[in-house]
């Protein structure tokens, strides 16, 4: 079994040259807490999306045209973030990529978690296998951030994933000029990390 190293930490990972553990045409949400159109964390989505075997479906959605959050709203619930709830209540899996801002998540990334945990007894979390990641220009990786996302998650009574962890830094040394990722031992891990996926969605 090969060695993963990243930041600073040495993992196991198991490759996927074998996909016949996945579930067919597994269905993936996954979305970012970045806005910011050159992204690293929606890079790292893209990566996630680019790696995934043909039997899982990553779709990369956006969460920016969400309103924010207001109870008075619920009565008539806001067409995008109806939207969301229904792609969310459809899939098999989720997947965060959350940015670290001020050592938490950003106001964006909470403002479609509360949209998706309302109204009350209609949380799209409940049971929801979730894959959280993370990039940062540091070697932290969003450690800090991850750490108060997985709390609301396990609060949601999502099935947070809790290893392989994602910590990915610094973003400098993952990405290529052309968004695609640099170096092979982050490959596996994330690969890893589908795979965990995967089989939490089975």
């Amino acid at each position: 079994m090969p060695l993963i190293h990243t930041n600073g930490r040495i993992r196991d990972a198991v490759r996927l040259s074998d996909t016949s553990n996945f579930q067919t045409n597994m269905n993936i949400i996954a979305f970012s807490g970045s806005l910011r159109q050159d992204s690293q964390n929606t890079k790292l989505l893209r990566s996630l999306q680019a790696l995934a075997p043909d039997d899982m479906k990553i779709e990369i959605v956006s969460i920016g045209d969400l309103p924010l959050y207001n109870q008075d709203d619920e009565a008539a619930y806001p067409e995008a973030a109806q939207a969301l709830k229904d792609k969310v209540a459809a899939a098999d899996g989720i997947i965060i990529a959350t940015p670290e801002y001020n050592r938490s998540v950003s106001g964006v990334l909470k403002n479609a978690i509360d949209w998706l945990s309302r109204p009350y007894g209609k949380n799209s979390f409940a049971r929801k296998p979730v894959l959280v990641a993370g990039v940062s220009v540091g070697k932290i990786g969003t450690a800090v951030a991850q750490s108060h996302l997985k709390q609301i998650l396990v609060y949601l009574d999502a099935e947070v994933i809790g290893q392989p962890e994602l910590y990915l830094g610094p973003s400098g040394e993952l990405f290529g000029e052309d968004g695609s990722l640099a170096n092979d031992s982050t490959k596996e891990l994330l690969l890893n990390a589908l795979h965990t996926l995967a089989s939490r969605s089975a």
